[in-house]
């Protein structure tokens, strides 16, 4: 790409001005200075104005408050208001390496692409508990690569935690849209459709907090499910095989333990596969108790998710009702 890339930082953020002041703190020392930050409060009640004028003589901070419209319709008020022709999203409770933005304008430079998506990790000052989320959030054995570090099968869709695109992507496309979550995916299928490519830039990782304890684990991974469903519907042919495998795995799983149901091949591949998840993440983190939680996250993941993606299933495509009628907590007004 002939011109110089000018990058426009948006962070959407609603209640939570102790994230802010970390991530703000994290994008003061970064070996890139060439850019700007727009902060976009989004109505909420515990605005973070106070932490974005502290760090004024140390970034390029442009501070907004609108009436809540949900993290999608926010990242797009960003986009417009920007000064940049390159975006880069990142949520509120994200750390930053110093290193990020240095890493983004090189490999642009090297294989310029529209739009690309970068892995997370754990921080080291994370709980344990963040630690075994994270893993089970990010590892191929429970997720496919979709949302780890590496390329999944087929064209990567990049996570609006951590998500880069062009302006001209942005006029084109017209942002995200007003479900949540699932914002990010439907924003990448149809930025596919539109002709532009995604990308992976793996050295561009951020520390990403995640939920903070299983019970909002449990709650965020059934809405992954439910909006799968959804998104399934919205765009024909992006659906998987592999996106039943959470339900079924839970059936089969509940069938062996509460129903007593004898079938020993399936109990063998079962627990191996635990067993799996957990020696791969104690090689990971070197913490037995980072591994069983990842066991036990693992099982949350795949119960919560499979019981909001057959929820959906039945509502949508059994009982055929509209999903903005009947599941409303899902879609911003």
């Amino acid at each position: 790409m002939s011109t110089q890339l000018n990058f426009s930082l948006i962070v959407p953020v609603y209640n939570r001005p102790e994230e802010v002041e970390e991530l703000l703190e994290s994008l003061a020392k970064q070996t890139d200075k060439d850019f700007e930050v727009l902060m976009i409060e989004d109505g909420s009640s515990l605005p973070c104005k106070d932490v974005c004028e502290k760090y004024s003589n140390e970034l390029n901070i442009i501070y907004h408050f609108k009436p809540n419209s949900g993290p999608g319709p926010s990242r797009n008020f960003g986009m417009e208001q920007a000064n940049g022709n390159y975006f880069i999203i990142f949520d509120s409770d994200c750390l930053i390496p110093p290193q990020y933005l240095e890493n983004v304008r090189k490999e642009l430079g090297l294989k310029y692409v529209d739009c690309f998506g970068g892995p997370d990790a754990a921080h080291p000052s994370f709980s344990d508990t963040q630690k075994s989320i994270n893993y089970v959030m990010t590892s191929f054995l429970t997720t496919g690569g979709i949302r780890g570090g590496n390329e999944a099968l087929g064209k990567f869709q990049p996570r609006s935690f951590n998500m880069g695109i062009s302006k001209e992507v942005y006029l084109k496309v017209g942002g995200y849209g007003k479900i949540h979550p699932g914002e990010d995916p439907d924003l990448s299928f149809r930025i596919w459709n539109a002709g532009f490519k995604t990308t992976l830039i793996k050295n561009a990782f951020v520390y990403h907090k995640r939920r903070i304890d299983f019970p909002k684990f449990s709650k965020q991974v059934y809405k992954f499910g439910v909006v799968r469903v959804i998104l399934n519907k919205w765009h024909p042919g992006t659906s998987k095989i592999t996106y039943w495998f959470p339900t079924v795995f839970s059936l089969v799983f509940s069938l062996l333990i509460v129903g007593g149901v004898q079938f020993p091949i399936f109990t063998f591949l079962a627990l191996a596969y635990l067993v799996l998840l957990f020696g791969d993440c104690l090689l990971r983190t070197k913490s037995v108790i980072i591994a069983l939680g990842a066991v036990f996250a693992a099982l949350i993941q795949f119960y919560s998710y499979g019981w909001g993606f057959i929820k959906a299933q039945w509502v949508i495509n059994i009982q055929k009702k509209d999903e903005r009628l009947a599941l409303p907590e899902f879609f911003f007004k």
